[in-house]
């Protein structure tokens, strides 16, 4: 049972389950308690260990019902078989004792499988598929294409050879009794197709996933599909949830310091270098601050909610981050992202300044008239956008005095290089004044540079 729950955690992984191996200690040890006899009690000792949310209950439910499901070998045409030959034996008299001597045919020569598939036990059939697929590693299932070489697998870990042998001496000697076994056969072909497609189900289900999402991470965010928007925003709210489990716990590793060895022997010197008072060293950083600006004017409208995101997920990560948000005129939404929900904070926003007619020039003075002070030489400030004017004045000197006022600008623009600068692109003069210039049309460009950009403070 160890080996099923261990089948299990990776299935429910798979299931988009969380279970960390913590998680999984605590389960085991309340199946220990709990037994497996009862599977509606089994059910809920899982439930209650290893969701954590109503989501990860259903999807764990739905995963433990197609994990414990073991499939049954199919035996209507067998029992079509011996139907007809009931008949067979109310008609003649005759053929009735021949199928009684066929049915003491023995056995004792033909192997485990064979016996096992004319004496019909669909529990002895059950287990035995379970445990060849145990055997030919069903578990390590990831691809469609793969049923084909595991279904065989578990046929010759069971002993495919030795029926086949069988099935060869009993056409010559007995082949009322071959027929039987050749039905038996097709039973479990069938059974065993049962177990892979619910392998497939269980342990495919994140190798498909991981490959749906790595298709998405590189996928242009401005063309993705509106079937695809949703997962695109699950996409970087798990992108989200990894900066914040990467840069939280270095940042509070450096406010303790690394241990100062040589100092720490020298002020335990008078108790023989028991190190009962330690000493730490501490390197001195700037308190980090980020200033974001994000444009959510029409022409980026689709990108800017994948925007919101990742700066939703700043002010989790740095201890201080200003946001605005901007399209022809500017407004701060730092209390509105600090405060709210995502979805709820990209719907407020998005009300009050979305959808515009991008003006950078007019953003950029409303900046320089109440938040320039904010700036300080610790600030990196981003400004996430396409740089497309409108051709009105793009106010590249206002930029400049931020690049100058702050430790560094960094833009971050969705469209490809090779549209920057043509038509109302401002993107080559704004450029001039930025330390780095990235192209972020990607899921995986915006994670790398937001990446890059937060690393710096750890």
């Amino acid at each position: 049972m160890r080996e099923n729950l261990h089948r299990f955690f990776r299935a429910a992984r798979g299931a988009g389950v969380r279970v960390s191996p913590a998680e999984s200690i605590d389960a085991m040890r309340a199946v220990a308690q709990v037994g497996v006899s009862d599977r509606a009690i089994l059910r809920d000792a899982l439930l209650l260990t290893l969701a954590k949310s109503q989501d990860e209950k259903l999807a764990l439910g739905d995963c433990f019902d197609l994990f414990f499901s073991q499939p049954e070998p199919r035996q209507e045409q067998a029992e079509a078989d011996s139907e007809d030959a009931a008949q067979g034996t109310d008609q003649s008299p005759s053929s009735g004792a021949a199928s009684e001597a066929a049915g003491r045919e023995p056995t004792e020569g033909l192997g485990p499988l064979a016996q096992m598939l004319l004496s019909q036990d669909r529990n002895a059939i059950a287990a035995a598929i379970a445990s060849a697929a145990g055997a030919a590693s069903l578990s390590d299932i990831r691809y469609s294409t793969q049923r084909g070489i595991f279904s065989s697998r578990i046929l010759d870990a069971m002993g495919l050879q030795r029926l086949r042998d069988d099935l060869d001496a009993l056409t010559a000697t007995n082949p009322s009794l071959a027929e039987r076994l050749r039905a038996g056969l097709d039973a479990l072909r069938e059974a065993v197709r049962d177990t892979v497609s619910q392998g497939l189900a269980l342990y495919a289900r994140e190798e498909a996933e991981n490959l749906r999402n790595d298709i998405l991470r590189n996928a242009p965010l401005a063309r993705i599909e509106r079937r695809q928007v949703e997962e695109m925003r699950a996409l970087i709210r798990k992108i989200a949830r990894r900066l914040r489990e990467r840069f939280s716990k270095p940042r509070k590793r450096q406010r303790r310091g690394h241990l100062d060895v040589r100092r720490t022997l020298r002020r335990n010197a008078a108790w023989g270098g028991v190190p009962f008072l330690t000493a730490w060293k501490r390197k001195h950083r700037d308190r980090p601050k980020i200033v974001a600006l994000c444009d959510v004017s029409g022409s980026v409208a689709q990108v800017s909610d994948f925007f919101l995101l990742l700066i939703h997920s700043l002010h989790e990560v740095v201890d201080d981050v200003r946001s605005f948000a901007f399209s022809s005129h500017l407004i701060e939404v730092s209390d509105i992202l600090e405060t709210k929900s995502p979805e709820d904070a990209m719907q407020e926003i998005m009300s009050k300044v979305g959808f515009g007619s991008s003006d950078y020039g007019s953003a950029l003075v409303d900046f320089e008239k109440e938040f320039m002070s904010t700036l300080t030489p610790q600030t990196t400030v981003i400004v996430l956008g396409d740089a497309r004017s409108n051709n009105l004045d793009p106010r590249a000197d206002i930029l400049r005095r931020i690049s100058e006022r702050s430790k560094r600008l960094v833009w971050l623009n969705p469209e490809g290089r090779l549209a920057w600068g043509f038509g109302d692109s401002e993107m080559p003069r704004y450029a001039t004044f930025c330390s780095v210039v990235r192209q972020c049309a990607t899921a995986q460009q915006l994670e790398r540079a937001v990446s890059d950009i937060v690393a710096t403070y750890q």
